[in-house]
């Protein structure tokens, strides 16, 4: 049993979020299974996040707008902010206006700032920074920055951000940004080695990995295992997730449409290019193509299941600033990853150095169909893939990663500052 839950007075925990269930892209299905999971452990937490509205860039619970809703979850206590939802993704004033809105909603409860212990802010949203260092500011409680994406490095390289200028002030505002929190935290240490790049008072950097949430892990263990089950005569591969412009998704469809490999792609998801990879699925009429909506959570394992291949693709020049949860609930499932991505990135270095499937580099795109082709009569590195897969999951395993959150969050309340990094590892290892 964790020490906390030995403890008169839980620990009050304030979490702000951008995306929270019953939104699972984005990070949503671990932001909010890390609120529960703390709160399974004593923590009284409260997590402030917008009204549900990702990847579809939609209000789907019709109720986004000044109000704030407050309930409580599984033991979370959660309140919904309003915010200014894009039409287009893909506009930088639309983007802007879209963190700065939820900035300015979410600042409404500044006042009720006082009554946490501590501070846990989640990036990719810097409006959700923001906020957070406000609450510093006026309230002097520790706060906890973890980086999911570095968002102004994902604008440039999606193309929201054009022009060196504003490229660079993007980057000198998150930098001030993040150097604001008391300790950081990350999801590979790809990103670790990006974050101390960044850091200007020697903050603590904890490497802290995402983890199959225990929804989908239930998910996952009710369907029968697939070890040993090799590709057919049509390959089956499978893309699940947000489609945007850091996905690039569409590029590799074209690749594989030239080819007369033997295969079955069935792509769900929605996100800001979700229509325009639909639209060319419908417009070429083939066959071996099918796009489908954005899959729950036992769709979501079914699909795992029955796949051969799970397909991430991130775009050139993007790597370095996110790692797709949707990986780890391929490997759970036993999927080996076919990944399309920069080999230096998070996601690169995690299925080369695991060896958890195929990988190719952008330059490398017209060798996946061969690749592809060749799988259902010489499968060769197929089984090794799945067991690779499936052993690599056992890092990702639930309890262990949020032990090593309540670890370090109970290091960070009895801890004055300065904070020492060695203090931390020591939490977490």
């Amino acid at each position: 049993m964790s020490d906390s839950l030995q403890e008169a007075s839980p620990k009050r925990l304030l979490v702000v979020v951008n995306v929270f269930s019953p939104d699972r892209g984005g990070g949503g299905a671990i932001f909010s299974d890390l609120c529960y999971g703390l709160a399974d452990r004593g923590y009284e937490v409260t997590a402030r996040c917008a009204y549900p509205y990702y990847p579809e860039w939609r209000d789907k619970s019709e109720q986004n707008g000044l109000a704030i809703l407050r309930y409580d979850e599984q033991g979370v206590h959660v309140e919904r902010y309003g915010l200014f939802i894009p039409r287009n993704a893909r506009s930088l004033i639309q983007r802007l206006l879209y963190e700065a809105s939820f900035l300015c909603s979410v600042a409404r409860s500044l006042h009720r700032g006082g009554g946490f212990d501590l501070v846990m802010v989640y990036c990719p949203l810097m409006g959700a920074v923001a906020f957070a260092v406000l609450n510093k500011w006026l309230h002097r409680k520790p706060l906890w920055l973890n980086v999911q994406d570095l968002s102004a490095d994902a604008a440039a390289a999606s193309g929201i951000a054009r022009g060196r200028l504003l490229k660079g002030a993007l980057s000198s505002v998150q930098q001030w940004l993040f150097n604001r929190a008391d300790l950081w935290s990350s999801i590979s240490p790809v990103m670790i080695e990006r974050l101390k790049s960044l850091r200007l008072r020697g903050q603590p950097v904890l490497y802290l990995p995402n983890w199959l949430n225990a929804s989908m892990a239930e998910a996952i263990a009710a369907l029968p295992p697939k070890l040993g089950r090799l590709p057919k005569n049509e390959v089956k591969l499978l893309y699940a997730g947000n489609i945007g412009a850091k996905q690039d998704l569409l590029r590799l469809c074209a690749s594989l449409e030239k080819s007369d490999a033997p295969f079955r792609f069935r792509i769900h998801g929605d996100g800001g290019l979700a229509g325009e990879v639909r639209q060319w699925v419908e417009a070429r009429h083939d066959p071996r193509f099918a796009f489908g909506p954005f899959l729950d959570e036992p769709a979501f394992a079914e699909a795992l299941h029955e796949t051969d291949l799970f397909v991430i693709t991130e775009k050139r020049g993007s790597g370095g600033s996110f790692i797709p949860c949707k990986t780890i609930a391929g490997i759970a499932s036993g999927s080996p990853i076919l990944a399309v991505c920069d080999e230096e990135g998070p996601l690169g270095q995690e299925v080369r150095s695991n060896d958890l499937g195929p990988w190719f580099s952008w330059d490398q795109l017209e060798h996946v169909a061969p690749m592809i082709g060749r799988l259902p009569t010489a499968p060769g590195p197929f089984g090794v893939w799945q067991c690779n897969a499936l052993s690599r999951a056992q890092f990702y395993k639930r309890e262990r990663v949020i032990d090593a959150f309540d670890h370090a969050l109970c290091a960070l309340l009895e801890t004055a500052p300065p904070y020492s990094e060695d203090t931390f590892e020591s939490a977490v290892e």
